[in-house]
């Protein structure tokens, strides 16, 4: 990532942000401890359909992010850049529309295909403290859907 004319030093997450970034990760806990704990298969149903839609909504907003810093000139905005950072959405869309067990699995390959193009392909022009971050929500993130998908297996969901 280019610094900016006056900016030189690396900066640094704010604290808001990276706090905002872990809570966004709670409802697909609270979602997996539904599946789990709520007595009913319309309350497990709705509990996978909201860990779809939560997980759905994560990898977008990761993609959008590569939108915001092409637009802002911090990532050339090349035409394979720009398919990579659509991408996400796109999975997103899909698994809403597939729902069940393979949205869930979608959107957990999705959400490690995307780490690692984010950290293979631009870890050298993202800054440290980011990718850092992206690790821990990415990791988080495909560790609840999974957890989400064997629960809803396990609760008779397809």
């Amino acid at each position: 990532m280019k610094p900016l004319e006056n900016d030189t030093a690396p900066v640094p997450l704010s604290t808001a942000a990276e706090l905002l970034g872990y809570l966004a990760v709670a409802p697909l806990l609270a979602c997996l401890a539904a599946v789990v704990a709520l007595p009913g298969y319309a309350a497990h149903e709705l509990a996978q359909r909201a860990s779809i839609a939560w997980g759905a909504v994560l990898l977008a907003f990761g993609g959008a992010v590569h939108f915001g810093l092409a637009l802002a000139g911090r990532l050339p905005a090349t035409a394979a850049r720009t398919a990579a950072a659509a991408l996400p959405a796109l999975a997103a869309a899909a698994a809403v529309l597939i729902g069940g067990q393979r949205a869930l699995a979608l959107l957990t390959v999705a959400v490690g295909l995307f780490w690692l193009y984010e950290h293979r392909v631009l870890g050298a022009q993202l800054p440290p403290a980011y990718l850092t971050l992206r690790r821990n929500l990415s990791l988080a993130t495909a560790t609840l859907l999974a957890l989400t998908m064997i629960a809803s297996d396990a609760a008779g969901l397809l």
